[in-house]
């Protein structure tokens, strides 16, 4: 039986020392959340989930309120902190630690948390939604890391490339066979 997964990766989130999971969408992001709703309204969404970061929430919370329907909040699909969240850390410096972690899944900066240790938290919980959701097509407002992460896991082609070349937002529709996936197409189209 074939379920579908859309991963709906947040729109543009000005960042916030301090405030990872509060920060909200920019009004840029909250004119492309509108967008995003517009592109998956064609897509008979039957369930709606997000990470419990109010960025990701945000970018769906258009479509939810298109199809009336409440967003289902996980924990697990919270976005992968590579590094302590109490200091701002160099854009280059966080890129490179960034892709030495996919080569090195135990990889992580200081006080931050390693491939390993968020694709064990998360590929569960996805696993649990595609089990319980069986047969539907499910939207989760998610992250580019984590996102990465769990694609990474059903395909190592998803790695680091694949995270530089994405966008915010962005839109991932994936095919699963019971848990097995077959085929992912990008809906979105960056401006």
């Amino acid at each position: 039986m074939k379920t579908f997964i859309y991963f709906v990766r947040h729109a543009i989130s000005p960042f916030s020392l301090g405030n990872e999971r509060v920060r909200g969408l920019s009004r840029e992001g909250k004119a492309d959340a509108d967008r995003v709703a517009e592109v998956l309204s064609k897509e008979e969404i039957d369930v709606i989930a997000s990470s419990p970061y109010t960025r990701a929430i945000e970018t769906v919370q258009p479509l939810a309120n298109q199809l009336g329907k409440e967003i289902i909040e996980f924990e697990e699909l919270r976005e992968r902190a590579i590094a302590s969240m109490r200091y701002k850390i160099d854009e280059e410096e966080l890129l490179e630690a960034m892709e030495r972690s996919f080569a090195d899944i135990d990889f992580c900066l200081g006080e931050g948390e390693t491939t390993r240790q968020a694709r064990n938290r998360a590929i569960p919980t996805l696993k649990h939604i595609l089990m319980e959701h069986q047969g539907n097509r499910i939207a989760i407002g998610t992250h580019g890391n984590i996102m990465t992460i769990m694609l990474n896991y059903f395909n190592e082609n998803y790695g680091f490339d694949f995270f530089t070349r994405t966008s915010k937002p962005d839109i991932y529709k994936l095919e699963f066979e019971d848990q097995d996936l077959k085929h992912v197409v990008r809906l979105w189209q960056p401006r």
